[in-house]
C-alpha cells in the first residue's frame, strides 16, 4: 500500500517542503515556508496537510558531520513533535547531513542561479531527505 509523506528540511528562517509517496519512492519539492526563529505559519502547514493528506511526516535531522547532535537537531525534533501533536500523524527523523550541500550542487550542475538566498534550495533539500527516507524504508523491508 502506497503512503503519502510530507518531508521537511527544517530551518530557522525557511523550512523546505516536499511531497512524496512510497510506491515510487520519489518526492517533489513544494514552495518553502517562511519561519520566524524556526516557527512556521501553522495555517500554511494545515493547508498543506489538507491538500496532500499525508500518512506521515519526515523531518531532516541536521546532525554534525561526526554524527553528534547540536541545537538545530533539538529544534528539528521539537518541530517534528509539534507536527505530530497538531495532526496526529506519525513522524520520522532522517539524517540530512549533506542534503542542502547536495541540493546546491545539483542546482550549480544544472547551471542554475548560485544566489541561494533568492533561489531557495530548501524544497530540493526536503525532496532529498524524503527520497533518502523512502530508500532506507525499502532497504529495511527488503533486507
Amino acid at each position: 500500500m502506497a503512503i503519502a509523506v510530507l518531508g521537511f528540511d527544517f530551518g530557522t528562517t525557511r523550512i523546505g517542503v516536499a511531497i512524496g509517496q512510497s510506491l515510487t519512492g520519489q518526492g517533489r519539492p513544494l514552495a518553502p515556508l517562511k519561519a520566524t526563529d524556526g516557527i512556521p505559519n501553522w495555517d500554511t502547514i494545515s493547508a498543506l496537510v489538507e491538500e496532500w493528506q499525508p500518512d506521515a511526516f519526515v523531518v531532516g535531522l541536521p546532525l554534525n558531520m561526526d554524527g553528534s547532535e547540536n541545537e538545530m537537531c533539538q529544534r528539528a525534533r521539537k518541530f517534528a513533535k509539534r507536527l505530530h501533536g497538531r495532526y496526529n500523524l506519525p513522524y520520522h527523523m532522517m539524517d540530512e547531513r549533506l542534503s542542502s550541500y547536495e541540493a546546491k550542487g545539483q542546482v550549480i550542475a544544472q547551471g542554475g542561479n548560485r544566489n541561494f538566498k533568492e533561489n531557495s534550495v530548501d524544497g530540493l533539500a526536503a525532496q532529498m531527505i524524503l527520497e533518502s527516507w523512502f530508500a532506507q524504508q525499502a532497504e529495511t523491508s527488503n533486507g
